[in-house]
């Protein structure tokens, strides 16, 4: 499913050509892994995606964009919403409109002003789900933006929609972080974003992000906070605004304290947002209980664990 040949030709870029044998290896380890049942289904789902002529992407708007002069094929929106759930977005692919849970343009609108100048640079995103913001980023300027998700769904969403733009040089590889190869330091510019809460450790994964990036590379991060002047965190027992597997919610004084052990500088908080419904809902294509449904009934500002309502903190720092 995988354009490796593709791949091999953009790891060149950022000088990390002694990737490709264990990063072939590995994805073809994931992508064969019998654990994960639909995946011949998915594969059937890829192959029946209908050829549309066009060179015209837009990956600068709201939701990233493939113009065509051409009808699609009415099969194809039918194609594309059986890989649902979408959680990133939107995307618009000739006249089908792909409306996912976060509308995730409203957070690039919070990080882009952070992100410091990408032309010709290599970027890396950590836990980037379907590639929406990989592929913004690569609208920002990057020369090549390699994102690593877990998740086998969201790569193969990748894959149908780079199915539409085979050229361009964004990949999205069924890893985690601590599965890439090492001597990778060879980013000029790491994104982790929604990923650090879901860590146990999280020291040892920011400084697994740190050995990505070169010296003087930017980390962008974006994670959950909660209220309090103290340098302290919550550890939820059970869940939190019904997620499993989050293990910390740090204050922004301790996050920066985190920061600081792992060997970043110059840290800066670029934004705090409470995430809304408006942001984050149920839709066609994601038809499943959202943030409304994570909320305390008539508190807003509390989860239904009683905890405070997701906020989000976005975070530059670099590499000395």
């Amino acid at each position: 499913m995988l354009d490796f040949d593709a791949l091999d030709r953009d790891l060149e870029a950022p000088g990390l050509q002694h990737w490709r044998e264990p990063l072939q290896s590995l994805c073809l380890e994931k992508l064969s892994d019998p654990a994960h049942g639909r995946i011949p289904e998915w594969r059937r789902t890829l192959q029946a995606l209908p050829r549309v002529s066009s060179d015209e992407f837009d990956f600068r708007s709201d939701a990233v964009t493939v113009a065509s002069n051409e009808t699609i094929e009415p099969g194809c929106r039918e194609l594309l919403l059986s890989l649902a759930p979408w959680r990133k977005g939107p995307f618009r692919i000739g006249d089908i409109f792909i409306d996912a849970e976060w509308q995730s343009n409203l957070k690039w609108d919070r990080i882009a002003p952070a992100l410091e100048p990408l032309r010709d640079r290599a970027v890396l995103d950590v836990g980037c789900g379907n590639g929406y913001y990989t592929l913004r980023l690569l609208g920002h300027g990057a020369r090549i933006v390699i994102g690593i998700d877990p998740t086998v769904l969201y790569v193969v969403q990748f894959l149908a929609l780079r199915h539409f733009m085979p050229a361009v040089a964004a990949h999205v590889l069924p890893l985690r972080l601590h599965e890439l190869p090492p001597d990778g330091a060879m980013f000029d510019t790491t994104l982790s974003m929604g990923v650090l809460y879901h860590q146990r450790d999280p020291l040892e994964h920011l400084r697994q992000l740190r050995a990505t990036l070169r010296p003087r590379g930017q980390l962008l991060l974006e994670t959950l906070i909660v209220p309090g002047s103290e340098p302290c965190s919550i550890r939820p027992e059970n869940r939190y605004a019904r997620m499993r597997n989050v293990w910390q919610l740090p204050t922004w004084r301790q996050l920066a304290i985190w920061l600081e052990q792992s060997g970043f500088r110059d840290i800066t908080l670029i934004d705090r947002t409470t995430t809304s419904v408006t942001e984050q809902r149920t839709t066609e294509w994601m038809p499943f209980e959202s943030l409304a449904e994570a909320l305390a009934p008539g508190d807003p500002a509390r989860t239904i664990e009683g905890l405070p309502a997701p906020c989000r903190a976005v975070v530059s720092a670099n590499v000395a």
